[in-house]
């Protein structure tokens, strides 16, 4: 970790990492050493953080002492390694419901846990906060962000009109919940996500894309995760050309922004879908239902874990 950090900062660059610091799963390490440490309903059950990586996810228990020490022990590791652009992510699970070790109100926990990373890390460090709750952070963070993430499809169905979800990746619910929260630029950082470049099996449109790219010159937070080895020539030199342009911004309405000479209206990307109704709302019930399921979600993980290594192999 050390020299992959030292590499990094020798070509002029800040060594960054990615961390979710507040969940596990069952065959984590963690997990196996530290049962007690995790958040606990009343009837003494495990809290779910959610579902991930083909395992259901567990919240720790942020007031616990020996979560604290464990918690500054891996802040001071990561900067010690070299590394001092943090992203930390999953961290509503700092404040779900819960029977914690020290009474208190859960915002409260969450943000005293917040507190403590950020001291470990150090005022140099950067620290951009993901899957935050958003008032508890305030203050103890250089950056949000600020919605869900982005997709190589503007809107997915099931997900959209069926199971009335907007915080479920996809471009369209990243960029309404993002414009929406612009309010916070006075604050600190707003990450609107990543741009796309690349083309390859990638559904979203150039306008699409255009319009991620002009929520990142707005937000004035630029990243893609387009590995380079995917891209054209030409794409590359759009991701360049994207990198090396800071236009002048001016906001004429809620969601009109003069772009340079341009004018971006996101206006058609913020309505809500319709709320399902009838046998569409009986079948979205149903699918909602299958979706709570872990065996369910698996085979989902699975067919999507084969769709990636198609994708990883055309390219």
């Amino acid at each position: 970790m050390n020299a992959l950090a030292e590499k990094i900062k020798s070509t002029g660059r800040r060594a960054g990492l990615w961390l979710a610091p507040l969940i596990a799963t069952k065959s984590s390490r963690l997990f196996h050493k530290h049962t007690d440490w995790f958040l606990r309903d009343p009837r003494g059950r495990l809290v779910s953080a959610g579902f991930g990586w083909g395992e259901p996810l567990y919240a720790l228990d942020t007031t616990h002492p020996g979560v604290t020490l464990w918690l500054v022990a891996l802040m001071k590791q990561v900067r010690a390694w070299g590394f001092d652009y943090l992203k930390l992510d999953f961290l509503y699970a700092g404040a779900l419901k819960g029977k914690r070790f020290q009474d208190m109100p859960r915002e409260a926990a969450y943000r005293e846990c917040l507190r403590i990373m950020r001291e470990a890390l150090g005022a140099d460090a950067f620290l951009l906060t993901c899957g935050t709750p958003i008032l508890p952070a305030i203050g103890l963070c250089d950056a949000i962000r600020i919605g869900p993430d982005v997709s190589y499809k503007w809107e997915n169905y099931r997900d959209a009109n069926l199971l009335y979800n907007p915080t479920i990746p996809g471009t369209r619910n990243a960029i309404r919940t993002s414009v929406n929260r612009l309010w916070l630029q006075t604050l600190l950082h707003i990450d609107p996500d990543v741009v796309y470049f690349e083309s390859k099996e990638n559904s979203l449109t150039k306008e699409q894309k255009s319009l991620l790219q002009d929520l990142a010159y707005i937000c004035n937070f630029k990243a893609t995760s387009d590995l380079p080895h995917w891209m054209t020539d030409d794409e590359l030199g759009q991701l360049r050309a994207f990198l090396n342009t800071n236009p002048k911004i001016k906001q004429t309405a809620r969601y009109i922004f003069q772009i340079d000479e341009r004018v971006v209206d996101f206006t058609f990307a913020t309505s809500m879908p319709d709320i399902p109704k009838g046998m569409i709302a009986l079948w979205a019930r149903i699918l909602g239902w299958l979706g709570d399921r872990h065996f369910v979600l698996r085979f989902f993980k699975l067919l999507d874990d084969n769709s990636l290594k198609k994708r990883r192999a055309s390219l």
